[in-house]
């Protein structure tokens, strides 16, 4: 870790971060997405209506993982349609063709450039899946192989970490859905769902920061629709403050992870505000007992960190990942780190 700063001062540059300003932009981006797309995916959904899929593949790496992740959650409490991730590796690595005949996939990238992402994009094409691709840059390669693109509509994004277009990933998966299903509680709550962003914006997460300045480790946990979320979390950890963060579902970290929650051992916990949330705060009590360093972001009224109200509990992980990135943001400057230029990375990562 790089010498640490004086937190006063980290308060005084933490909004003149790229990451600060972009992040802060979600709110606006997300009210421009669903009036710009609600047209083409209207008439997706309608065509999924018509066609149900056999299931729902995915295709994406990093932020965008995390985003179909979410995906994954979202399409199958909502709609009931198996969804699964497809790791772009069977395709450009190892050759395989994959049986995709009247599957719904959903390539998921911001530069749409990635050469792995668009080797199975076309491979799946020719095997007669239909094609979505979600994409901040719409003249890509990416969007050339798609029967449909969906358009994120972030603008330009110069901080490295990715901020308000992982954000836009995850409005465009939640417009799409609610046009789907046709869920009247889910559609009413798109058009709440900015003024609950920029709620969630103005969340302090602040003691999580300061309890974090001189951790090595931590989990992040997430369940279900929340645990995108908590995998986004634990990357912004390692990529924009150098510490080694793991994210894993409330319910399988007490598959063996467990057993290294001890006294003192740092442990973020986003609560998803459904069916998932009275055993998320029944295992923060646990760890609490144990004597680990445990933050709550709950609507419960002893949690640790406030989060905002959630218009539905599919718009949560969304106002989750809103009041995180202020918080990390501020803690990649208190560790000594620049959160727009992380070591060793690049705005546009391609892989093979």
């Amino acid at each position: 870790m790089n010498a640490l700063i004086d937190l006063d001062d980290v308060q005084a540059r933490a909004s003149s971060t790229w990451m600060f300003r972009e992040a802060a932009e979600a709110a606006d981006v997300v009210a421009r997405q669903f009036a710009a797309n609600r047209d083409v995916l209207a008439a997706l959904a309608a065509d999924l209506r018509r066609r149900p899929p056999p299931f729902v593949a995915t295709c994406a790496r990093g932020s965008s993982d995390h985003a179909a992740t979410y995906a994954k959650a979202l399409i199958e409490t909502q709609l009931g349609v198996v969804t699964a991730s497809v790791s772009p590796s069977i395709g450009s690595v190892y050759g395989v063709q994959q049986q995709l005949r009247g599957a719904l996939f959903i390539a998921i990238s911001q530069s749409g450039k990635s050469p792995d992402l668009l080797r199975n994009t076309e491979a799946a094409r020719d095997a007669g899946a239909r094609v979505v691709a979600l994409v901040n840059v719409v003249d890509s390669p990416l969007a050339a192989l798609a029967d449909v693109v969906v358009p994120l509509h972030a603008g330009p994004e110069r901080s490295v970490a990715a901020t308000k277009s992982y954000l836009a990933s995850l409005s465009a998966i939640l417009q799409l859905a609610a046009l789907w299903s046709e869920d009247a509680a889910l559609l009413d709550a798109l058009d709440r769902l900015p003024d609950a962003m920029r709620a969630a914006r103005e969340c302090d997460w602040s003691p999580a920061q300061a309890g974090l300045v001189r951790a090595h480790n931590l989990f992040v946990l997430g369940r279900g629709l929340g645990l995108g979320a908590a995998q986004e979390a634990a990357l912004k950890f390692k990529e924009t403050c150098g510490l080694h963060a793991e994210a894993y579902s409330s319910a399988e970290v007490k598959h063996g992870p467990m057993a290294l929650v001890g006294p003192g051992f740092p442990v973020l916990i986003l609560a998803q505000p459904d069916e998932t949330e009275a055993g998320t705060l029944a295992l923060a009590d646990e760890f609490r007992a144990r004597g680990a360093q445990v933050w709550l972001a709950s609507r419960d009224a002893e949690a640790d960190l406030p989060v905002a109200g959630a218009p539905h509990p599919a718009c949560a992980p969304l106002l989750l990942v809103q009041s995180f990135y202020r918080m990390v943001n501020a803690l990649s400057l208190a560790r000594g780190h620049d959160p727009d230029r992380p070591p060793h990375l690049n705005k546009v990562t391609e892989t093979l």
